[in-house]
């Protein structure tokens, strides 16, 4: 599935429109508090600058109602475009628009290495609907397509899917973070070194059926924590008491456990509390015997042991989801003990985003595994072996 990237194509004196992730999180006085997806994604700004090419950026940031009330105004990229412009200490060009006057005066005005940022996309109703008209007109501004936002990989926006089709003939390239998902999410999966061994935890048994079912195909185990190890356990006939569990998802259950035979490993004990806290009246039971007034909040010690065993003896890892509440001491035993076990495997490790990401950057773990995604919802769906056309189109090696 290698896909040429940004390095593969000349850029000097051309204009690149690249499509990143500035969804960055800010506070009340529209300050970023987090500029990780700005700084990961320097590396494919700066081979475009660095070669005097001319950049244009496009971004989505939250979920604006993109009708132009005042209310949207909580979303511009516009400090995004400022921090951009501290970070690699020159100006950054910052469009009003993303495809009106301002947008097109500050496209036109462009010199080689220089940026500009559009724009939210969502505040054009036709991003969302993927509308050619919109596409068109992004698409008319620039030589070469780039896309860097895994994290929106999996959607059908237009500056997915619509503007790359629009580009006609001209070349389609990723990022660099772009190709590293594609590497390890697609390419080490699609023909790991085994044993490969799948972790899933998480709340709901819903949420990953997909992803538990096409992992069974390809694993050699696929090990599950979080709260929807309780509804595994309701299926077996297991006491659960207050755990959270999907009880409309019991009889899928058993059919995931009738289908994998010894491939699931399901938690041999729960460690649980009476009350959702840290200081609640704690014990450590069988799998399937948590009683009355007790919720299941963590994997046990022993499940925590075993599982810390098999990744042992593993030569690739996919983790995607906690083991418990890793938020809440000491119910973050089991999110630890697996980060840990990985960290100190030489497995080929891959983190699906979200949660886990989370978790293995709170532990320090984050320099010890293969790869972190940038993308929950993406990760997720290239693990239910989904193709997305945001990449499909893009042009192969």
């Amino acid at each position: 599935m290698a896909k040429k990237t940004i390095a593969d194509v000349d850029v000097a004196g051309k204009t690149v429109l690249m499509r990143v992730d500035f969804n960055v999180p800010l506070n009340d006085s529209l300050e970023i508090t987090d500029d990780r997806r700005i700084v990961m994604a320097l590396d494919s700004i700066k081979s475009v600058i660095d070669r005097d090419g001319k950049l244009i950026l496009m971004s989505h940031l939250g979920r604006p109602a993109g009708d132009g009330s005042a209310d949207d105004a909580k979303f511009s990229l516009k400090p995004a475009a400022v921090r951009l412009g501290e970070i690699l200490g020159q100006d950054v060009a910052f469009a009003s628009d993303t495809v009106g006057d301002d947008a097109s005066a500050k496209v036109a005005a462009l010199e080689n290495g220089g940026v500009v940022v559009l724009e939210n996309l969502r505040f054009n109703k036709g991003e969302k609907k993927g509308d050619a008209e919109f596409a068109g007109k992004l698409a008319g501004f620039a030589d070469i397509y780039c896309n860097d936002a895994f994290g929106t990989c999996h959607r059908t926006d237009a500056s997915m899917v619509a503007v790359p089709e629009a580009m006609g003939g001209k070349p389609k390239v990723t990022g660099f973070l772009v190709a590293r998902e594609i590497e390890y999410l697609s390419d080490a999966i699609g023909n790991p070194n085994r044993p490969f061994v799948a972790i899933l935890g998480g709340a709901k048994v819903s949420d990953k059926i997909n992803v538990i079912d096409n992992l069974l195909n390809i694993c050699d185990k696929v090990l599950i924590g979080g709260a929807m190890a309780y509804t595994f356990s309701l299926a077996k006939g297991g006491q659960v008491g207050q755990s959270l569990v999907e009880k409309d998802k019991v009889e899928l259950a058993k059919e995931l456990m009738d289908k994998a035979g010894d491939k699931l490993m399901l938690p041999v004990d729960t460690h649980c509390g009476d009350d959702f806290s840290g200081d609640c009246n704690k014990k450590v039971v069988a799998a399937g015997e948590i009683p009355d007034g007790f919720e299941g909040l963590d994997i046990g010690p022993e499940t925590a042991e075993l599982y810390a065993k098999t990744v042992a003896d593993a030569r690739t890892v996919v983790w995607n989801g906690p083991m418990g509440v890793f938020e809440m001491t000491p119910f973050d035993h089991g999110t630890k003990a697996v980060a840990q076990a990985i960290a100190d495997s030489s497995a080929v490790s891959i983190i699906g985003g979200g949660d886990s990401a989370a978790a293995i950057q709170q532990l320090g773990f984050a320099d010890q595994v293969s790869h972190v995604s940038t993308g929950g919802g993406a990760s997720l769906a290239m693990l239910e072996g989904q193709k997305f056309a945001a990449v499909e189109l893009l042009d192969d090696k």
